[in-house]
């Protein structure tokens, strides 16, 4: 597996963004047709399939990462949220862990959606 960091600049605050990145609300308007909970289990729905996560770590307002239940137990991905002292600026940073091979996949499929979650915040 290796590891790809994104780095994403939103116009939001932390708090906007983590309810984004960690609701099942949040996470049906960008990442997923649908999302369901079942205390640390999402569901991600992409119409006919879906898959689920559980919930390995979170912080409010600052990160939140997720183990896939149906791959390899180092298969991962979360979110961190770090904001700027001096400029205010949030960035979104993407931490996901793939097979060597799905990389550049994996990278535009981030930026596509990150892309989308931007829009919904009006970023």
């Amino acid at each position: 597996m290796t590891e790809l960091r994104l780095e994403f600049f939103l116009k939001t605050s932390p708090t906007v963004l983590f309810s984004r990145i960690s609701t099942p609300s949040g996470m049906a308007e960008w990442f997923a047709d649908n999302v369901k909970i079942d205390g640390k289990i999402f569901t991600f729905i992409w119409g006919t399939s879906e898959q689920q996560a559980e919930v390995l770590s979170m912080v409010p307002n600052v990160s939140i990462s997720f183990r896939w239940l149906d791959q390899e137990p180092d298969s991962k991905f979360g979110f961190n949220i770090v904001q700027d002292e001096l400029t205010g600026d949030v960035a979104l940073i993407v931490i996901d862990h793939v097979d060597e091979s799905d990389v550049e996949d994996t990278r535009n499929l981030w930026v596509s959606q990150v892309a989308k979650l931007k829009h919904m915040i009006g970023s």
